[in-house]
């Protein structure tokens, strides 16, 4: 399992150890994990230290008098910026202080200018930052960013919320790190929303605390050990039956295409028949993909055929009643794109999707899920975890928001935050593709958390395949996808790394 932690429960942990260690001991402990990072990251003699005013400042602290010191082998020239607050420091960081001035660290009180650093240790602000950066911090962060070196920030980039993912402040500025050791456990932040493109490479330095002295953790990374009962080879006496039928309700005039890179998705993850039933029927076939049968959603009789409903479905009477039909149903159902704005315009519809029995996944980009909860797309991304769980406890559904970071909620409030996946799917129709992914999974009898859970992870290392291959991320086209998904998922079967 790969925990997540929240700021709250780190406190906690922390809390308990200070207890139990003598003083000092964790920042010590963390100084060393970080030491060891940065004599892996150092591209030059010269090395930069940032020590803000609290802890955070003190594990800094800890690091140059650690690489600064007599007895070191590294040949460094290290130079500490300290920004004392006005208050004074904690006990551990004043040791730490006193240890650092009583290297060969150099002290200084505004940042040198002409260096060829060969590391910047950010050590600014850690989990405790609650206020936008501003002032002279505010342009420090912003002439370190600038300088495009290596950075290795400690805990959490300084101004990044670690469990949230944005950076605090509505024009906020944090720190770009290359990589970041965090202590204790992995944090939220640091996986979802700027999490991914300010905090770099994430190590987590557990500092020796045993794993059965930590609390349980409110939120995971996905990973394939969460749906690996569902991962084995096909049986040779099985046919098409064996593995559920598919059909993607959509497709209004103009907008064909969608429903057809969701049926792809589906096709290509295992689902034994795939049918797209057209709200305004153009074609009676796909000539690339011919396996896909086409019907009109005016009078297909889905029979047990799990729904993937939304994908170019248009907002018009005829997609009002047919969502209103499977709503009612009890069919595996898949809300997408227009049956998302469908439903959030609708108070009854909601009240319609919260009664079901049958299992939902609802997919929303963060726009669609600022309809469905009534507020903007800003307050979604300030806390994507809060936003998933709120709409999958008010709709009864497991809830994939979408975005960098992808957050996986069910209705009791368990949260996955998606670590595969790269830039590549920020195209038109790869939204598509994961909501025919997830209709394969459903119809092949994976229960809705596992599918919605496989669905995301097997989506991201797709786009992932497809780069290390070559392909993209820029002009990646949510066409390749399913190709790759399928490449994938059979890895997956066969039990490959």
């Amino acid at each position: 399992m790969k925990s997540l932690y929240s700021v709250a429960e780190i406190r906690s942990i922390e809390h308990t150890m200070a207890a139990a260690l003598p003083a000092g001991t964790l920042m010590r402990r963390a100084g060393e994990a970080a030491t060891s990072a940065a004599r892996d990251m150092l591209a030059g003699r010269k090395v930069l230290l940032l020590a803000g005013p609290g802890n955070n400042g003190g594990d800094a602290l800890e690091v140059a008098a650690n690489l600064a010191g007599a007895d070191t082998d590294l040949d460094a020239d290290v130079t500490v910026l300290y920004l004392p607050g006005a208050t004074a420091p904690s006990a551990e960081t004043a040791q730490a202080l006193a240890r650092a001035r009583a290297s060969k660290a150099h002290f200084v009180d505004t940042l040198p200018l002409g260096r060829d650093w060969g590391l910047i240790v950010d050590g600014l602000f850690g989990i405790g930052l609650e206020r936008a950066l501003a002032g002279e911090m505010r342009l420090l962060v912003e002439t370190i960013n600038a300088l495009g070196r290596p950075v290795l920030a400690l805990d959490v980039p300084s101004g990044l919320d670690a469990d949230t993912g944005a950076v605090i402040g509505p024009d906020g500025v944090a720190i770009h790190a290359t990589r970041t050791i965090t202590f204790i456990g992995d944090k939220p932040g640091l996986h979802t929303c700027e999490g991914r493109d300010y905090a770099g490479q994430v190590q987590v330095a557990p500092l020796g605390i045993d794993p059965g002295q930590r609390p349980h953790a409110g939120a995971q990374l996905n990973e394939a050990a969460l749906f690996a009962r569902h991962l084995a080879p096909r049986r040779h006496n099985s046919h098409k039956g064996s593995f559920g039928d598919v059909a993607v309700i959509g497709g209004a005039k103009g907008m064909a295409g969608a429903p057809l890179l969701t049926a792809r998705g589906a096709l290509f993850c295992g689902a034994g028949r795939v049918f797209v039933a057209a709200i305004d029927p153009v074609a009676l076939v796909d000539f690339a993909q011919p396996e896909i049968m086409m019907r009109n959603a005016q009078d297909f009789d889905g029979g047990d055929a799990t729904l993937v409903i939304g994908p170019g479905m248009g907002d018009s009477a005829s997609a009002m009643r047919v969502l209103s039909k499977a709503l009612d149903g009890t069919a595996p159902l898949v809300l997408d794109a227009d049956a998302l704005n469908l439903i959030a315009a609708s108070p009854d519809l909601q009240g319609r999707l919260a009664q079901r029995g049958a299992e939902t996944i609802l997919t929303p980009h963060p726009l669609e899920a600022a309809r469905l909860l009534g507020v903007t797309s800003a307050v979604v991304q300030g806390d994507r975890l809060a936003a998933a769980r709120e709409l999958a406890s008010r709709l009864n559904a497991v809830v994939v928001l979408k975005g960098s970071g992808s957050v996986i909620a069910n209705a009791i409030g368990a949260v996955v935050i998606n670590p595969t996946g790269n830039a590549g799917l920020a195209t038109a129709g790869s939204g598509d593709v994961l909501a025919g992914i997830c209709g394969s999974l459903l119809a092949q009898g994976w229960q809705a958390w596992e599918a919605a859970l496989g669905a995301v992870w097997v989506h991201g290392a797709a786009a992932d395949r497809l780069v290390a291959q070559g392909s993209g991320p820029i002009g990646l086209t949510a066409g390749e996808l399913p190709v790759a998904a399928r490449a994938v998922l059979n890895a997956l079967a066969r039990q490959e790394p």
